[in-house]
């Protein structure tokens, strides 16, 4: 029964996910002494700065008030500044300052090392099949979660 277990796809996908939040979580603190949640939304805004704080929620799937914690934080340690949208001021869009690159760098650095550390012993045919594998699971994921109304409604 165990075996089963241990090679049960899901239980798997959520331990490896768990173990990795947990790694990142603890990286995260000890180099800058941050949350992931933070790493997560300076790594975000690098790669699309100028999104709002609600883009940045759904983004990382939390309330929009957890997103805004997290930024006054990052704010008040220089790292990101909130700008008025020109043309909703309603809308604060977020943007890196200066000081969030060795940071970036740090994180970048990171995910180098964990991706390499939890690839060992896979030669370059089987990560790429794993890859392919994930984002076909990914890919299915969404499309269920986009028809989930639909068979709800039915």
């Amino acid at each position: 029964m165990s075996d089963a277990l241990d090679r049960d796809l899901l239980i798997l996908l959520h331990d490896v996910a768990r173990a990795l939040r947990t790694r990142f979580d603890q990286k995260a603190r000890a180099s800058h002494a941050m949350t992931r949640a933070q790493w997560i939304i300076l790594s975000r805004l690098d790669r699309q700065p100028g999104i709002s704080q609600n883009e940045m929620a759904a983004i990382c799937e939390v309330e929009p008030i957890t997103v805004a914690r997290l930024v006054d934080r990052l704010e008040a340690r220089g790292l990101v500044e909130r700008r008025a949208d020109p043309s909703d001021r309603r809308i604060r869009r977020l943007h890196l300052l200066p000081a969030a690159r060795p940071i970036l760098e740090t994180i970048a650095n990171a995910r180098e090392f964990m991706g390499a550390r939890i690839t060992a012993g896979l030669d370059a045919k089987t990560r790429e099949t794993l890859i392919d594998g994930l984002l076909i699971i990914k890919e299915n994921l969404a499309n269920e979660a986009a028809s989930a109304p639909a068979l709800a409604e039915a």
